[in-house]
């Protein structure tokens, strides 16, 4: 582990009570609108050493017996298949996971919301699929002239067509596969429902990022716009709240723009608004919780220089407009860096040059930094990988991990038996092949376990990884970049 600056039990402690006193500022119930990730928060670990990426929910864990999870999905995304690009899998089934995942954790999942609903055929079907497993199921529909039409809304032609959901408990987490589900508006509808049944509720908003209590331009919050580029999300100060209190707070452009709408909206619903500002209705103590400034600049730094090699693969690759790379080229220089701050960046390109092939480097948690250059028998990532595990074990560098009779025959196995042009291992052969050498070398052993020892480390590597190694070392803990270009001028790359 390297350096920390984040406390994570603080943050367990201060953020459940934040919630357990917004609960008793709204009479005992609360729709809380849950952004980002909940169960792996990878972005927060990176940027915050020392925050755990399941702190959200270890967090809401501590209040589970007052805790009712309500998931909304949008009824296009299904219709249009839409896919998470970080575990690839589609909106639908991210439902089903969602709902074992709580489960699994004694977590109370009380019902899915359709938002957008107009009997369509793959939602109604999956909805009825939901329905014949037990799961209570419930349909909102699209709003003409939402979310600025307020008399429209706040009618029985508006969110007074939604069906209502029974809740029972007095938190309701309102959390979604991913962004555009209707989150906000399930809660707004809540509100109204409840409203007309006399029923005394409120609504809060619970976002990682930006943090409202940093400065604008802190590293932390530079790497929540990095993290957003292609969302077109701007931190901003919020005007309401330095209006009403005197005093600087962060938000983001979007809920700042749509806070007059929300605001109109509660005073129509209930009389009156709680919120002065959109900072006042969020919950996140994350910014309390920071002890090494220091340490959580740097963490972030060299995460807006990941993303920009990110954006720039991404570019390079068709897969995103360059203004893209243009605006992470912004956030460099709003932190005072460019990317050789990474150290991993210059002794990548360095081991490159000296080697003249593809070559990697990696800063391990303590600081040191390791190199890996292409072989005949390895690639670039899993050089850098057996090199980066001899190091930690205090492994002599001329020792043989794997030997030569395990290496060769698995390559040749490779291009003649599978057809690969390429004989080179990826990181999960080698892993294989280290693992077996493991059962006869002591050595091999030893370097097996310091596998757990790579978690946050930062490697970067001067052509596009394979999917594959770039999954492996993700999977280890291990942040990755790559220069935007590939190891060969093949069209068709794998």
């Amino acid at each position: 582990m390297g350096k920390l600056g984040f406390d994570n039990q603080k943050y367990l402690s201060m953020q459940s009570e934040q919630i357990r006193n917004r609960i008793a500022q709204f009479g005992g119930k609360l729709y809380l609108e849950f952004g980002g990730k909940l169960f792996d928060d990878y972005h927060a670990s990176r940027v915050l050493p020392g925050f755990e990426p399941d702190s959200k929910i270890r967090m809401l864990l501590q209040l589970r017996d007052v805790v009712e999870i309500v998931i909304t999905i949008n009824a296009e995304d299904i219709e249009n298949n839409k896919t998470r690009s970080d575990i690839g899998i589609t909106y639908d089934s991210d439902v089903l996971r969602l709902i074992d995942t709580f489960r699994d954790m004694n977590l109370y999942v009380g019902s899915v919301v359709f938002t957008r609903y107009n009997n369509q055929p793959n939602t109604a079907a999956f909805l009825k699929h939901l329905t014949t497993m037990g799961i209570k199921c419930y349909r909102h529909y699209s709003i003409a002239g939402y979310p600025s039409d307020i008399p429209h809304i706040i009618s029985e032609d508006g969110l007074g067509k939604n069906d209502y959901i029974e809740t029972t408990r007095s938190l309701i987490v309102i959390t979604a596969p991913g962004p555009g589900s209707g989150k906000m508006a399930t809660c707004l509808s809540q509100l109204y429902h409840d409203h007309k049944r006399g029923i005394n509720a409120g609504y809060a908003k619970f976002e990682t990022f930006p943090i409202w209590n940093l400065p604008l331009k802190h590293p932390v919050n530079l790497a929540y716009e990095a993290a957003t580029a292609d969302l077109d999300d701007v931190n901003m100060i919020d005007p309401f709240h330095l209006e009403a209190y005197g005093e600087t707070a962060v938000n983001y452009n979007r809920d700042v723009e749509i806070f007059p709408v929300l605001n109109t909206i509660f005073e129509r619903i209930q009389g009156s608004s709680p919120y002065k500002s959109p900072t006042d209705m969020g919950v996140n103590m994350a910014g309390n919780c920071i002890f090494d400034d220091d340490a959580c600049c740097e963490a972030s730094k060299y995460e807006i220089i990941r993303r920009y090699y990110t954006t720039s693969a991404n570019a390079f690759r068709g897969r995103c407009d360059e203004t893209q790379v243009r605006k992470l080229e912004l956030l460099m220089n709003q932190a005072g860096i460019t990317p050789e701050y990474c150290p991993a960046v210059t002794a990548s390109l360095k081991k490159a040059d000296d080697t003249g092939a593809p070559a990697g480097a990696m800063i391990l948690p303590d600081g040191r930094i390791v190199t890996g250059k292409t072989s005949t028998t390895l690639g670039a990532a899993s050089a850098l990988l057996l090199n980066a595990l001899k190091t930690l074990g205090n492994i002599d560098d001329k020792l043989d991990l794997i030997a030569a009779e395990v290496l060769e025959p698995i390559c040749n196995l490779k291009t003649t038996y599978l057809k690969h042009k390429n004989p080179r291992l990826h990181t999960d052969e080698v892993l294989l092949a280290l693992t077996i050498s493991a059962l006869s070398n002591p050595v091999a052993k030893a370097a097996k376990e310091e596998l757990k020892h790579l978690w946050g480390s930062n490697a970067h590597f001067t052509v596009i990884l394979s999917e594959e190694d770039e999954k492996i070392l993700k999977r280890l803990g291990i942040n990755v970049s790559f220069e935007p270009r590939y190891e060969t001028k093949r069209l068709y790359q794998k």
